[in-house]
């Protein structure tokens, strides 16, 4: 099975890991891989824009975005 190195990585957020993995009960390591599961599931990663803008919420009316209704600017030819 491929194997992955994160080298660089702060100690606050290794620190964090262990914490998490702890709190889950599983190494560290098994608490980074279902980390990347999930990031990387096929759950967010068919999500098109179109679905991400159908997910938001109603907020508003369309009045809330109408213009002002002014006369056209001149404009010199």
């Amino acid at each position: 099975m491929p194997q992955l190195i994160v080298r660089n990585l702060p100690p606050e957020v290794v620190s964090r890991l262990r914490a998490r993995a702890a709190r889950h009960g599983r190494s560290a390591e098994a608490e980074h891989r279902d980390i990347l599961q999930r990031a990387l599931s096929s759950r967010s990663a068919g999500r098109t824009l179109g679905d991400l803008v159908l997910a938001m919420p109603n907020a508003g009316t369309d009045a809330d975005f109408a213009r002002p209704r002014e006369m056209p600017r001149r404009v010199r030819l």
